[in-house]
């Protein structure tokens, strides 16, 4: 007798990986785009509700297509050569984010960005762990949360331009529109600045 459960034991394929992320993107992607698209965008509720839909649906596609081709040239590689390798990890991972998340625009680029911010994390705690940099003798996140904070409103007040669209709406909400009070009303719907004339 087997003493376990087959399908729990063999490697899921590549496509059984992917579909596993088209819902999990769904999950991801589509309360943000909810929040952020009735906070921020104009429009009929059906526009609004096609804008929502087409972020999750390309959010949850980008993530299985990725899986795929990850997954996929990574098998690929270890068949070729006999075993894995941590390069064959680096290599896959590369050419998939090309193919897949190349393309310049607001769902890639917000993922994209999503990543970058977790590897610099994960690049300073590796090079403490091998010695490449001393132990902080102190916590530096008071350090790092300053200098974000200060840089990220320096930039939003005088190059706006340059930082990505969502953020610039979210940050104009909450230092410009504030600035103009109403009613109670404010506290429970988006408060749209209007500027007296």
């Amino acid at each position: 007798m087997r003493c376990c459960n087959s399908a729990a034991t063999t490697p899921r394929s590549p496509s059984s990986r992917a579909s596993a992320m088209a819902p999990y993107g769904a999950k991801i992607r589509a309360p943000h785009a909810l929040v952020m698209t009735f906070l921020f965008k104009s429009g009929s509720l059906r526009e609004k509700l096609k804008s929502i839909a087409q972020a999750t649906y390309a959010h949850s596609r980008n993530l299985a297509y990725f899986v795929f081709t990850y997954k996929g040239l990574l098998a690929a590689q270890s068949r070729l050569q006999g075993k894995k390798i941590p390069f064959h990890t680096f290599l896959a991972a590369c050419l998939g984010g090309w193919l897949v998340f190349g393309d310049n625009n607001p769902i890639n680029s917000q993922i994209i960005m999503y990543l970058l911010s977790r590897i610099l994390f994960g690049l300073s705690r590796l090079a403490v762990e091998k010695g490449y940099i001393p132990q902080p003798k102190q916590d530096p996140f008071p350090l790092v949360a300053a200098l974000v904070w200060g840089t990220v409103l320096w930039l939003f007040e005088y190059h706006r331009e340059t930082l990505q669209p969502s953020l610039q709406s979210s940050m104009t909400y909450l230092y410009e529109d504030s600035e103009v009070w109403h009613d109670l009303s404010d506290f429970l719907i988006y408060n749209k600045r209007t500027d007296s004339k």
